[in-house]
């Protein structure tokens, strides 16, 4: 893992998920990219350009921001981007060779009944990229017990398993697949390859109305302390058309969760 990227917006959270962004990209030895997407809107015929204005208050927002948490030895790049959020970070993304995107939930959403607010719902179901929650305020803490929730272990694309890969090399941690047998289930969905099968301790089988109704009911019998599922069109994050805000009664984790690409 080489690039990290963290989408920073208006949170009171910032300056703790940044020294989380750090403390993470200082074990892998990764370069953290730190950016702030914006936009601006005129009406017709009006003059003003007020672009470089917003650009220059946003610099210097994420600079102050920088200014104010252990850097260690990590090399970080600050960037500001003017466009559309998703194919903007998308295009940064691409450009920087980004392996994770790391991203708070509620952001600027005051509501309590809230996991991802409209933008970090926005990046986790929109954005190709794998991408890491953490939660509000959470420390960084080398991970030792993830559990991989999954309703289907069939994989079709290349290395969408190396996040997962990354983080069990450089912490030594073991990973427990919990397999959920949903009403969406299909003979063969539990076929779990070779190449996951070597990276597994313990699988176990569920059936419930949901993947996180499997994480609830057996989240105390594993405790973990990293989650990790998969973004898919009919899964954890749903169809992307839907509404971007994800409330904590569809799913909501104190602890960070891993959001692989799709399997398929």
């Amino acid at each position: 893992m080489k690039n990290i990227l963290v989408p920073v917006g208006s949170s009171k959270n910032a300056l703790s998920h940044l020294q989380y962004a750090i403390d993470f990209a200082e074990a892998f030895g990764a370069k953290l990219f730190i950016v702030q997407v914006y936009n601006v809107y005129t009406k017709a015929g009006t003059m003003l350009n007020v672009d470089h204005i917003i650009e220059r208050e946003s610099l210097e927002f994420l600079n102050e921001l920088v200014s104010q948490i252990d850097t260690r030895n990590v090399d970080v790049i600050v960037k500001t981007l003017k466009g559309d959020l998703i194919d903007t970070l998308e295009l940064a993304c691409k450009a920087a060779d980004v392996d994770l995107v790391l991203v708070e939930p509620r952001t600027n959403s005051i509501k309590d009944e809230v996991y991802l607010g409209k933008t970090s719902g926005k990046i986790i179901k929109q954005m190709e990229v794998p991408a890491l929650i953490v939660p509000e305020g959470f420390k960084f803490s080398k991970p030792t017990h993830i559990l991989m929730a999954i309703k289907s272990a069939i994989i079709k694309k290349n290395n969408v398993l190396q996040p997962l890969q990354n983080i069990k090399n450089k912490f030594n941690a073991v990973i427990d697949l919990l397999l959920v047998k949903t009403p969406y289930y299909k003979e063969g969905n539990f076929n779990i390859n070779e190449e996951l099968k070597t990276m597994v301790r313990n699988t176990t089988q569920t059936e419930n109305a949901t993947t996180f109704q499997g994480v609830l009911e057996h989240f105390q019998s594993h405790q973990p302390d990293m989650l990790c599922v998969v973004r898919r069109k009919r899964g954890f994050f749903t169809k992307k058309w839907e509404k971007n805000t994800i409330l904590k009664k569809d799913f909501h984790s104190s602890i960070p969760v891993l959001v692989l690409s799709e399997l398929k």
